[in-house]
């Protein structure tokens, strides 16, 4: 039998679900309530968290600033593999979930909790990356999804329980779809993005303008690498965090980084998906420029036949993974020479890579010119084109044979 729950940590944002579910978690369990806020980048989201938090009933509130280690430690990873779900989405939210748990789990070790909880559906992938998350950082925490539990079907019933429990109720105008944001991306769907016919309204976008009324001049931008890992923009050394956020200033105001996409959630069922990530398509593209001249090329074709399958792993909740674990070693191994300096142009929602320069380049002009060179000799190249198509002329003097 499981053991009795003495107290909760909530995965807690402040808004009508996981106060709903603070004052339930209170009332059902009849224990101590630790509400657990990631400052991943949020904004003016976090305002007034911790008195709304002690309002709702909390016990304790923990607020953490994880911003540069959410860059550092969970971006930059992902960044260093360049992966991608889908071909298309930079796992945004993905990323942020295993860090919010790991905070998680250690909060209820520092205040004696035995037991988590997350305001995820039980529709949606959130709550399969939550739970992989604490299973694998200790599995004998006991684990409270509500929305699998309570009797309440959607958010009129929300509504009204809150109403009865003096719960607070946003007095802001309801959004005809759900976000959630981070220092990386911020997501849209449901609501209006459920007609996969209809164009997302412009007055949703929160991060970027329009590429039709970005500037008219493009922008130039050099960001700088050090083992994969961005470290410095127009030669100005930056933290993780800055950086990111201030690639998702200049990548916003050129109208980068806009994603509309139908995906396949790991629980089975296709969702609409509309994103922005400004900052994240800059320095994606940027890196896989600086791989062009620094990585070998057996290695980064081998690395990239892996990528789907580390972007499948994130998407689906197995960061704290021996799997994930393995291809991170792997990626990170061959980045130990991508190093060195790429420039960007950015223009009207695209974003050109212009320039590369490494002192570990691999790229030789002597090796590569058309010109006349003595470094290469081309009756070379005879011998190695006989010995790769001898294998298809025995294939086509069988054929003819038959």
């Amino acid at each position: 039998m499981a053991e009795k729950i003495n107290k909760i940590v909530l995965a807690y944002s402040g808004g009508l679900d996981t106060s709903v579910i603070l004052k339930w978690l209170k009332e059902t369990y009849q224990c101590p309530v630790v509400a657990y806020a990631a400052d991943l980048g949020q904004g003016e989201e976090l305002e007034g968290i911790r008195e709304k938090a002690f309002t709702t009933g909390a016990d304790e509130v923990v607020i953490d600033d994880l911003k540069d280690v959410f860059a550092k430690d969970f971006v930059w990873p992902a960044l260093r593999a360049n992966a991608v779900y889908e071909t298309t989405y930079l796992l945004g939210t993905s990323l942020a979930r295993p860090l919010i748990s790991k905070r998680q789990v250690e909060v209820a070790h520092e205040t004696g909790a035995n037991a988590v909880s997350h305001g995820a559906t039980g529709k949606g992938n959130d709550q399969v990356r939550f739970e992989l998350a604490y299973m694998s950082l200790d599995p004998s925490l006991q684990i409270i999804a509500p929305w699998r539990i309570w009797d309440f079907k959607g958010r009129e019933d929300l509504m009204a329980y809150a109403r009865s429990k003096g719960i607070p109720i946003p007095v802001s105008k309801e959004k005809p779809y759900s976000s959630d944001r981070n220092l990386l991306h911020i997501s849209f769907e449901g609501g209006i993005l459920e007609d996969t016919w209809a164009e997302a309204p412009e007055d949703m976008f929160v991060l970027s303008v329009s590429p039709e009324v970005a500037p008219d001049e493009p922008t130039y931008v050099e960001i700088s690498y050090e083992n994969g890992n961005p470290v410095a923009v127009n030669g100005k050394e930056m933290p993780p965090a800055l950086l990111l956020a201030h690639m998702n200033e200049l990548g916003g105001k050129n109208g980068i980084g806009r994603v509309d996409m139908v995906e396949n959630r790991y629980v089975g069922m296709k969702s609409r998906g509309v994103y922005e990530t400004p900052g994240g398509t800059i320095l994606r593209t940027a890196h896989i420029g600086m791989e062009s001249i620094t990585l070998d090329r057996e290695a980064m074709h081998l690395r990239d036949t892996l990528v789907t399958r580390y972007a499948e792993m994130v998407y689906n909740g197995y960061w704290f993974s021996p799997e994930r674990d393995m291809l991170q070693a792997l990626v990170d191994e061959g980045q130990k020479n991508v190093n060195g300096v790429v420039r960007l142009k950015l223009y009207k929602g695209n974003c050109t890579v212009v320039g590369r320069r490494s002192d570990r380049s691999l790229y030789h002009a002597d090796f590569a010119t058309f010109e006349g060179d003595e470094v290469y000799n081309q009756k070379d190249a005879e011998g190695f084109i006989r010995l790769n198509g001898l294998r298809l002329k025995i294939r086509s003097l069988l054929e003819k044979q038959d």
